[in-house]
């Protein structure tokens, strides 16, 4: 008798537990969400970052040819940051000028600012992506031309890199090209010994069309790409400033340069070629100097295509505002 109640007791507990465990199956799990930990009054609209970008400036962002959505580094950033903030994030596009969308209100934040810019209309965070103009060269390429040596060094037209090189190698070294990816083809037929572009962009063309090329040197101090935010927004500043420390010194932005670039961005160790008379004192020298800066500033800025459906993550397509891409 004493076994049968025992029995019975078994099977009642077992189909008592079958029951809890199929209520425990019907229930969605969801994670909780992180504190908001910026307040209101900080944001245009409470519970969610919007942020500004350039979806005309791929690969930090961009349309895909078959999608109207924005990708890129900037808004994988966008996302890392958003989440610091215990917030969702909103994607927009502002073109060229974010400082106008920051005092219209119009975004919180913006990326891809140029963080050597000069503009105290906004406060600009430290940067997340270095970046400058740089000579691309074969891997298996590496010396560093002389200002006197007269490579050939291909360059899209009209572009920043095609100036810096023309001003510091000469007419006769610049090989023009339509787009970026004309002048690494060009380096690959070997009808050019370099490519000078973007640090950021030319990495970006170069891994999506597949080939190993690699940086030699830089045309430039190096520079990079920052988060702008107004001037009186003290505290989402702050909030920005440790999202970013963490961003770079945590390792997330190593991951995102690799989705995009196929390994971390370090300009820290490159070679910066510098102007023969670089270091002149002379009025001329100085003359010269200021209608360089002119004509740099009045090539750098140039239409941009949209990001094509392959590998890596997006596509092949890029642009930098300054240079693009066939």
């Amino acid at each position: 008798m004493k076994r049968w109640k025992i029995g019975v007791l078994a099977c009642a507990l077992i189909a008592c537990l079958s029951v809890a465990l199929v209520g425990c199956q019907s229930q969605d799990y969801k994670p909780e969400g992180k504190s908001q930990t910026v307040s209101a009054t900080a944001l245009g609209t409470d519970g969610t970052l919007r942020v500004g970008v350039n979806a005309s400036s791929a690969p930090l962002a961009g349309q895909t040819s078959s999608s109207s959505r924005i990708v890129g580094i900037d808004v994988d950033v966008a996302a890392y940051i958003a989440d610091q903030l215990g917030c969702k994030v909103e994607i927009v596009d502002v073109g060229t000028d974010p400082e106008s969308a920051l005092s219209e209100g119009r975004v919180d934040i913006a990326l891809g600012v140029d963080a050597s810019e000069d503009n105290t209309g906004y406060w600009k965070s430290t940067s997340y992506l270095q970046s400058g103009v740089a000579l691309f060269g074969t891997s298996s390429e590496s010396a560093v031309p002389t200002t006197d040596s007269k490579p050939k060094i291909a360059a899209q037209a009209s572009s920043k890199s095609s100036w810096r090189v023309t001003n510091l190698f000469g007419d006769d070294s610049l090989v023009v090209q339509n787009d970026l990816k004309s002048a690494f083809e060009a380096l690959a037929k070997g009808s050019a010994r370099y490519v000078a572009a973007d640090a950021v962009i030319g990495t970006y063309v170069s891994y999506s069309n597949g080939y190993d090329d690699k940086i030699i040197a830089l045309l430039q101090d190096p520079s990079g790409y920052c988060v702008a935010v107004a001037e009186k927004n003290t505290e989402l500043q702050g909030a920005v400033s440790s999202a970013v420390d963490k961003l770079v010194n945590g390792g997330v932005m190593d991951v995102i340069e690799s989705k995009w670039l196929g390994a971390p961005m370090d300009l820290s160790s490159i070679t910066v070629v510098k102007s023969a008379t670089a270091n002149a004192s002379s009025s001329a020298a100085s003359a010269d100097a200021s209608a360089s800066a002119a004509s740099a500033d009045a090539a750098a800025a140039e239409p941009a295509p949209t990001i094509v459906d392959e590998q890596p993550a997006e596509g092949d397509g890029a642009t930098e505002g300054e240079e693009a891409v066939g």
